[in-house]
């Protein structure tokens, strides 16, 4: 099958890299297209068997399975130009949660899946979430489903928790690392370790923890146990995140999905005209 992704942004670049580098398809098999052609190109200079081409339509036209990584206001129209070039037989995936399968399905002809990967994803590990259109063939839904795990860990959501799933699965990674990034400069700021220093002890400390986990030594809650010592150190840490986070993550989710709802009124507004 050919993979085609249209939009090489932050998501579309690194999607390619993690399909590539896990070997889940061949150079030869991927066609790119973005607004500015350099960025298709600099994948290409890497991998050279990849077709860039010019235009979204000769995209669609080439490809069996075409991932659109573009904002959210830009899939309509979009989807407008490509829409009459598809065929039953091939499948359209979007990787943004605002527009839901039921709502894709509308606008074109073929098979429709939501894919909504994570930036760990460029490590050939970490999750994607997927959601499946009604049209979806059994053979389409078994191929994606094993295609996906080339890179990453599948799991399937419903409609109604996709934001919050997005919230951990795409956003969390940019939510813990602002929150390390806080940590170190703590450390910098009430002791003599330098930045250098603290940020290669955290960054270490992350790569283990996630092997404790990755290997199932512990869950979150018994790593916490067995490292928080009754009277120690550790425990007098834990009882300043319980006195300080307070609500913190609940208005971040809060925020998260009242950005969300506006994403859907402005599609919403989109598909009415």
């Amino acid at each position: 099958m050919k993979w085609g992704v249209i939009g090489i942004g932050n998501m579309g670049e690194m999607l390619v890299q993690a399909w590539l580098e896990s070997r889940m398809v061949e150079p030869q098999n991927v066609v790119l297209h973005n607004r500015s052609i350099y960025k298709a190109e600099q994948i290409q200079q890497i991998y050279p068997s990849v077709t860039v081409v010019s235009d979204p339509i000769s995209a669609a036209k080439q490809v069996d399975i075409l991932f659109v990584c573009v904002k959210p206001l830009s899939i309509h129209p979009l989807l407008g130009d490509i829409r009459e070039h598809l065929t039953e037989e091939q499948c359209l995936v979007s990787i943004t949660s605002p527009y839901s399968v039921k709502e894709l399905e509308q606008l074109v002809p073929c098979q429709v899946a939501r894919i909504i990967p994570s930036i760990t994803n460029r490590a050939v590990t970490g999750a994607s979430l997927v959601t499946f259109g009604e049209r979806i063939k059994p053979i389409m839904k078994s191929y994606l489903e094993q295609s996906i795990k080339h890179y990453s860990k599948p799991i399937e959501i419903k409609e109604d928790i996709t934001r919050v799933s997005s919230d951990i699965v795409s956003c969390g990674p940019a939510f813990f690392s602002y929150i390390m990034q806080r940590f170190i400069e703590a450390t910098c700021e009430e002791t003599n370790i330098t930045k250098k220093e603290a940020t290669m002890m955290m960054s270490e400390m992350m790569i283990g923890l996630g092997k404790l986990i990755e290997d199932g030594h512990y869950s979150l809650e018994t790593l916490q146990q067995k490292v928080c010592v009754k009277g120690g150190v550790t425990g007098e840490g834990i009882k300043v995140l319980e006195e300080e986070i307070g609500n913190m993550f609940h208005r971040l989710l809060q925020k998260t999905h009242e950005k969300y709802a506006e994403d859907k009124r402005e599609i919403a507004e989109q598909l009415e005209v």
